[in-house]
């Protein structure tokens, strides 16, 4: 059975800037996620649903909302980047899709195997609809990057209300904005140094007995993940396999992958490839268990953006690829400049203990931060060195007004850590001061149980720091087993000889 894909008012009325209720930035950001989810969906056959508000001029719900979406004007239209997707478009006049609608009927004869919401306004019409399609015993799926509001706080709630109390499934999905890296093998690699010393001697050994024969080698995982360091694998046989003999299938970078799955095929003459089977697992196996750690973070933020913070706990040599595999796991960014270089990214950070120590006072430093960093660079401050965060938080915004992008808590362990208390009084404390566009940026400790902590008490967060929670994640395992040699099926004890089907494996050499 197919899926049915609900999208909810993603129109001009609700994602144009100037219509009477414009849902923002945040609501915005989540239309490459939808484009990505339909992308996905309707090459798995399922049926696309745009559901747009249109209201009579006379609509009793104008008495509680400015008058929008007045039917026949180009507020109900479907925004520009959804309108080439194939879907049927279905007028709604309420809040839940099923009132006085033709979804309903349409459903019952499709009869979907679960039903994925997206769209605006969370806690308005996608949580209405969500309601209806629960009584109805659908299952429904809500992924987070797709959903968003005006009202961030109502978002949450909302969010919360769907899981646990009316059973629907909490998912993630948000397109990767890396752009393809570039990776150069190191000639330590090249030459096989990094390698187990017994690929090095076989292959001297097959080069004195004349023995080249085309195989095919098949790696695969000992646990569940994501998928990185593909693009490395790549880099390294593009430099190593003959571009006449060759044909290589993986799944693509960022893809989950299952127990045992087939991730990399490799077909071609033993030799050109053989020596590097430790470099292939040494590649996919820190790196798919950063990105694994890191997609963890980022479902159990439900939305709030998750920075990588763990440059500090792994070797610099290593640091960049780390950080790139997080960005790959679904982080917005990093801290270090080698990783963001490698994911086609602008690294963030605010500034550290260190240059409010050495300057004397928070709002000092703050303002040398903004008088000399580029204005690309957001102005994050911290504020946990010398005073309260709350009366720091309140100093440094009233110092920089309008600039002020965000605040940083770091409170330490010594101090009771960053609690859902400190961040509530300190969003209040803000609001009243007239600093609601200033947002507030955790750190510190924060691993995956803090962060579904903090986001199960209703903390204001409007982005967490990730350290070594992800830098210290543990490899997944991955395995490299020769499955034909010369087109004959052939496999060592254990394993199943010949070819293992994976349609998802897409050709990539």
């Amino acid at each position: 059975m197919a899926n049915a894909v609900l999208v909810i008012d993603m129109i001009k009325g609700f994602l144009k800037e100037g219509c009477p209720l414009y849902c923002g930035d945040k609501a915005r950001r989540i239309i490459p996620n939808i484009q990505g989810l339909l992308e996905r969906e309707l090459a798995q056959g399922s049926k696309v649903f745009f559901i747009c508000d249109q209201h009579a001029p006379d609509d009793p719900e104008f008495k509680m909302f400015p008058p929008h979406c007045v039917e026949g004007s180009a507020e109900t239209e479907l925004i520009p980047e959804l309108a080439d997707y194939p879907g049927e478009v279905i007028p709604k006049r309420r809040y839940s899709v099923f009132y006085d609608t033709s979804l309903e009927e349409k459903l019952s004869q499709l009869k979907p195997e679960k039903l994925i919401v997206c769209g605006v306004c969370t806690e308005i019409c996608v949580l209405h609809t969500v309601a209806d399609a629960r009584n109805r015993y659908y299952q429904v799926e809500v992924p987070v990057d797709c959903v968003a509001s005006f009202d961030e706080i109502a978002h949450r709630f909302a969010l919360e209300h769907m899981e646990k109390t009316l059973g629907a499934k909490l998912t993630s999905f948000r397109v990767s904005q890396i752009k393809p890296a570039k990776f150069e093998p190191s000639e330590a690699v090249l030459s096989g140094e990094t390698a187990d010393v017994y690929f090095a001697r076989t292959i001297d050994i097959l080069r004195k007995e004349a023995l080249n024969p085309v195989a095919t080698m098949e790696v695969f995982a000992n646990r569940a993940g994501i998928l990185c360091g593909i693009e490395e694998v790549k880099a390294l046989l593009a430099r190593v396999l003959p571009e006449d003999n060759r044909e290589v299938w993986a799944l693509a970078e960022g893809e989950t992958m299952d127990t045992k799955e087939v991730a990399l095929r490799i077909t071609a003459p033993y030799q050109s490839y053989g020596l590097y089977e430790t470099a292939i697992d040494g590649m996919l196996g820190p790196c798919s268990g950063w990105a694994t750690a890191a997609r963890e973070c980022v479902e159990a933020a439900k939305g709030i953006p998750i920075i990588s913070f763990g440059a500090r706990h792994v070797h610099p040599s290593v640091a960049g690829v780390m950080e790139y595999s997080a960005i790959v796991g679904g982080c917005v960014s990093c801290a270090s400049i080698a990783g963001a270089k490698l994911a086609g990214t602008e690294p963030a950070g605010s500034m550290p203990h260190a240059m409010i120590l050495i300057m004397g006072d928070t709002v000092k430093a703050t303002i040398a931060f903004d008088k000399y960093m580029p204005a690309k660079v957001p102005r994050v401050s911290l504020v946990d060195t010398f005073k309260d965060e709350v009366e720091e938080s309140l100093r440094v915004a009233q110092a920089l007004g309008d600039k002020l992008d965000s605040v940083r808590l770091d409170t330490p362990r010594e101090r009771g850590w960053v609690t859902p208390e400190l961040i509530k009084e300190l969003r209040v404390r803000l609001d009243l001061a007239g600093f609601n566009k200033v947002g507030i940026f955790v750190s510190g400790g924060v691993n995956l149980e803090r962060i579904a902590y903090l986001v199960d008490n209703g903390a204001p967060v409007d982005a967490f720091g990730v350290g070594s929670y992800i830098s210290g994640a543990k490899p997944i395992d991955f395995t490299a087993d020769l499955h034909e040699v010369e087109g004959k099926p052939i496999a060592k004890l254990g394993r199943i000889p010949g070819i293992t089907p994976n349609p998802r494996l897409k050709r990539i050499m």
